[in-house]
């Protein structure tokens, strides 16, 4: 490791990596020198002349954002001329902004406000009228402000470097110069939103958030998103026990800043009109609205006397739902309703990756491993599309730290821009294209293998078998779909022994059929028309009326993760934690359902108390490689699991057939996404359908 560089900053004496910028090695001081055009992991601009400082022997004051420390330098960020040039800068911004404060959404956040109060000047020396021109609407998500903007270039940056896809550039040139979207007068693009994030000022506005509150008058909670596996952390502003807007500007989590449409704006399906908000009992063939009380009692009691008859129960789970909920439910299944079957959706073979890797230990790679790590290689999956946050820490690797990344899929992905090596391939020809590859793997330092639903049973072991013989540290990720898929199999939901798996249970004459937050009677995915229902007595919990729950006897209103309190389990085997934001009338968690369930039918003593915190310690008792630290995940950090072979087992041994990825893109997620308004509504969304 070279020396480090030893200079002097305000006074402090200060020691940075060399190379680093002035700007950055001051923040490290604890001392803030203002800037609007520099972001951290963004290229360099020196746009906005904000930071400018004085620096001994040089004979002008420099930007503090391209300059690198040297040994021995004397840096000054707050003298007079440092002032009084912020201010003349800040003065300049103001020609053509206009001062529309109170009606602003970024009132209260804007960057360019708060250095106004810190050194602008009280009054205007120019007398010109203000150029005006009219806001624009980019997409149903981004609104433009032209005369707001102060021409930072951070949306354009981060569209085109974080985001891969340089939806938005600049037109025309000095005082006309102008952000324009990638279609003359609309974007095309994964409408995230980290352009409106990212914006100093109000000129990028989201259409979702505009003219609806201000953020001291929010709530602001930490939650993890509920759509697919990456497990990102958004964070939640709550006012008046409604979902305002998404966002996770404190950086915290695994994904730091980023979000997909998803984690930013597809929160809304919460309060869909369609939204069940009371319980519903089958009376005379037709679903009614009844009281907790009697659809409590009514599946209770049926339970009971399927139980005393000697009855067959099938029991599907969910990959929505928390650790605490599928633990809790598998209990629920083995020692009150005595029966093996019990399953859920697989979407990709975490089983066949565990036992592969038996007796080794550090091969499971992390979200921040994909940053870090040398090399990539990218198995069947877009990730772009389906582990946006994975695609992203990629991108990011390859610009910091100039990562190999190879790309083996069957179409074009979004890691072919960068890939050293970009394959396509045919089902079944991934072997023979990475024995192809095996020459320029085996010279790379280390590497991290991302692999999908392309990959499982056997060719998962064959997979792990080419990785080992590289002679390289080689970690691996197996992608799975929904928020919290690698939970429900962390937590048992699979069959006992002589159990059926999901599909036999839908084709079975089962006495009873409990569905929890799935919707598997909507059939095989990309088949249109749902499957018949031939179990003699369906529970359905869920939040809406879908395929499953119309053919229901009882369906019973659940709350969605963010009105429930317990941990997830990411795609990287990373567990977080979950807070309740909101609550909606007439909704209950799933732990908690099943709790009163268990309690009406007598038998809550022997699953004990349906608490989130209660039900976690005994996981962590109880479950390979859950005994993580909770001070990691109760301050908003991922702590990720030590898996060990034999943590899930299955009687009968894996079924690879019945493992099968939805293949959500980036505007779509299982039957939860089509209740999002957002993602109905842009046209990116329409157009994936």
């Amino acid at each position: 490791m070279p020396d480090l560089v030893k200079l002097t900053i305000d006074g402090k004496a200060v020691q940075a990596a060399p190379g680093t910028l002035v700007i950055d090695a001051a923040k490290m001081a604890g001392i803030e020198i203002p800037a609007f055009c520099y972001y951290e992991g963004l290229t360099l601009q020196a746009a906005c002349r904000m930071c400018l400082v004085e620096v001994e022997k040089m004979p002008k004051m420099m930007t503090a954002c391209t300059l690198p420390v040297a040994e021995g330098m004397v840096v000054r960020t707050e003298t007079p001329q440092v002032a009084q040039a912020r201010k003349y800068t800040l003065e300049f911004l103001l020609t053509n902004h206009p001062l529309d404060c109170p009606v602003c959404d970024k009132g209260g956040e804007c960057e360019l406000q708060d250095m106004v109060f810190r050194y602008g000047a009280g009054e205007s020396r120019y007398t010109e009228e203000k150029v005006h021109t009219p806001e624009k609407q980019f997409s149903p998500v981004v609104f433009f402000d032209a005369p707001r903007c102060i021409l930072c270039f951070r949306c354009v940056r981060i569209c085109n470097e974080g985001m891969g896809v340089g939806a938005l550039g600049v037109i025309y040139r000095g005082v006309l110069s102008e952000i324009a979207p990638n279609h003359g007068d609309h974007l095309e693009c994964d409408e995230c939103g980290a352009c409106i994030d990212i914006c100093p000022v109000g000129a990028l506005t989201s259409g979702i958030y505009r003219y609806q509150t201000r953020p001291w008058e929010m709530q602001h909670v930490g939650a993890i998103c509920t759509h697919c596996g990456d497990g990102c952390k958004t964070t939640l502003g709550v006012r008046n026990n409604r979902i305002i807007r998404g966002n996770n500007r404190d950086h915290s989590g695994i994904n730091g800043e980023f979000l997909c449409i998803k984690g930013r704006y597809a929160f809304d399906f919460y309060d869909h009109p369609e939204r069940l908000q009371a319980p519903l009992v089958r009376k005379n063939g037709k679903l009614e609205e009844v009281s907790w009380s009697e659809a409590l009692d009514t599946v209770a009691n049926r339970f009971n006397q399927i139980r005393a008859d000697g009855g067959t129960f099938g029991v599907i789970g969910s990959n929505h739902t928390t650790n605490e909920e599928n633990f809790y439910l598998r209990k629920f299944a083995r020692e009150v309703l005595a029966t093996p079957h019990i399953d859920h959706h697989r979407t990709g073979d975490v089983t066949a990756l565990v036992d592969a890797l038996s007796g080794k230990t550090g091969r499971m790679a992390t979200v921040a491993d994909l940053y870090n790590r040398k090399a990539v290689l990218v198995l069947g999956a877009d990730l772009a599309r389906e582990h946006p946050l994975l695609s992203f820490q990629i991108r990011a690797n390859y610009r910091h730290h100039q990562a190999h990344v190879y790309a083996v899929t069957p179409g074009p992905v979004r890691e072919d821009k960068y890939a050293v090596a970009s394959v396509r391939v045919a089902s079944g020809g991934y072997f023979a294209a990475l024995e192809d590859l095996r020459a320029r793997l085996k010279a790379e330092p280390e590497l991290v293998i991302v692999f999908d639903d392309s990959f499982k049973g056997p060719d998962v072991h064959r997979l792990v078998e080419f990785g080992e013989s590289l002679g390289i540290p080689v970690r691996y990720i197996c992608l799975v779909d929904y928020s919290n898929s690698r939970g429900a199999l962390d937590m048992g939901l699979v069959p006992g022994e002589g159990g059926m798996r999901l599909d036999e249970m839908l084709a079975a004459d089962l006495s009873a059929l409990w569905v929890v937050g799935a919707n598997p009677f909507k059939g095989t995915p990309g088949v249109p028309g749902s499957v018949a229902r031939k179990a003699r007595f369906l529970v359905v919990q869920d939040l809406f009326l879908t395929e499953t729950a119309e053919q229901a006897d009882v369906v019973l209103p659940a709350a969605s993760a963010y009105e429930k309190s317990g941990t997830v389990t990411n795609t990287t085997g990373e567990v977080q934690r979950l807070k309740r934001a909101i609550n909606t009338m007439g909704a209950k968690p799933d732990l908690e359902i099943m709790g009163f369930i268990a309690r009406q039918m007598g038998a809550a003593g022997a699953l004990g108390p349906w608490v989130p915190e209660t039900v976690f310690a005994e996981i962590r008792r109880t479950v390979h490689g859950y005994d993580i630290p909770l001070p990691e995940i109760d301050t908003g950090g991922a702590a990720p699991t030590t898996p060990v072979n034999g943590r899930v087992t299955e009687a009968g041994g894996p079924r690879p057939d019945l493992i099968r990825s939805d293949h959500n893109g980036l505007f779509a997620s299982g039957t939860l996404g089509r209740y999002s308004k957002v993602l109905n509504s842009v046209l990116e969304g329409r157009l994936d359908r």
